[in-house]
């Protein structure tokens, strides 16, 4: 890529580009980009030139690449736009800027009181299960009423172990065989990737809602009926002669400013019912599902 804007290549011969041609590639990547954007978001000219408050000529110069952006005209559009933080250090790029936003590991220093939030939540949802996950679904934190499900429905895992929530419950073998309504869940959800892959364009999501669509029986799930009684979608899981009824809720956190952290998401699980819940309480008592078996 670097060769690529530094030089123009010529049948039998390199010649090294001049600044006006670099800078001209880069106006023409951010300019598409910037439509792109404004196209999947929605958005006329005239409105995002608006919510932007610059004019629409202006806005037009930048989307057909005759006019170049400075950094905080980048800012100032990606945030009217609403593109997430990952997707505006890309913009920057493509407009040959610098990216502004980090990306902090979750168990760097200086997130530590992030961290300690995470914990406090998780715990506040014992006895019932609660996870914290990435922008994909890979696991980053789970509370103990998680792993006493997991335990439950598959048995133990071994420590440090990867697991991507969207591959356990849409691929054959790990949840699936005890959801017995998968096919309402599973549709739903890989819905919610398929909006993901639309919102933030990376092929990250896409390469996730590709493998998604692969499992055998996603289809039919896609084009099944959505069901339409009940105030939400409860997952319904049976093993022998346990039933789990559970619903969930998301939760992100409010003002990030750190890649890691927008992409943040909380998943709490809540009992349906009594009888549901009574189990749960039970498996804390007796240090466990399968002690609570014995």
């Amino acid at each position: 890529m670097r060769f690529a804007l530094a030089y123009g290549i010529l049948p039998g011969e390199i010649v090294p580009a001049t600044t006006s041609q670099v800078l001209m590639s880069q106006q023409q990547d951010f300019a598409a980009s910037l439509r792109e954007w404004r196209k999947r978001k929605g958005h006329s000219q005239l409105e995002l030139a608006g919510r932007a408050d610059i004019s629409q000529r202006h806005l037009s110069f930048l989307e057909l690449g005759r006019a170049a952006p400075s950094r905080d005209m980048v800012i100032r559009l990606a945030a009217a736009l609403e593109v997430p933080l990952r997707q505006q250090n890309a913009l920057l790029v493509a407009a040959g800027f610098a990216p502004v936003w980090r990306q902090t590991d979750l168990a760097a220093p200086e997130l530590a009181q992030i961290r300690h939030a995470l914990d406090f939540i998780l715990a506040q949802q014992e006895p019932f299960p609660a996870v914290v996950v990435d922008r994909h679904w890979n696991l980053l934190l789970a509370n103990a009423g998680a792993v006493r499900l997991v335990e439950f429905l598959v048995g133990p895992l071994a420590p440090g172990t990867p697991v991507n929530l969207a591959d356990a419950l849409v691929a054959p073998g790990v949840l699936r065989p005890h959801l017995t309504n998968w096919t309402e869940v599973a549709g739903y959800f890989v819905r919610s990737v398929e909006a993901d892959a639309a919102a933030d364009g990376t092929s990250t999501t896409a390469e996730l809602l590709k493998r998604l669509l692969a499992y055998d029986g996603v289809e039919a799930a896609l084009t099944a009926p959505p069901p339409t009684s009940g105030p939400v979608l409860p997952m319904l899981f049976r093993k022998g002669d346990v039933r789990l009824q559970l619903f969930t809720t998301i939760a992100t956190l409010g003002t990030p400013q750190d890649i890691t952290l927008q992409e943040l998401r909380i998943e709490s699980f809540f009992p349906m019912d009594d009888k549901t819940a009574r189990i749960f309480r039970d498996w804390l008592k007796a240090g466990g599902a399968k002690a609570a078996q014995s």
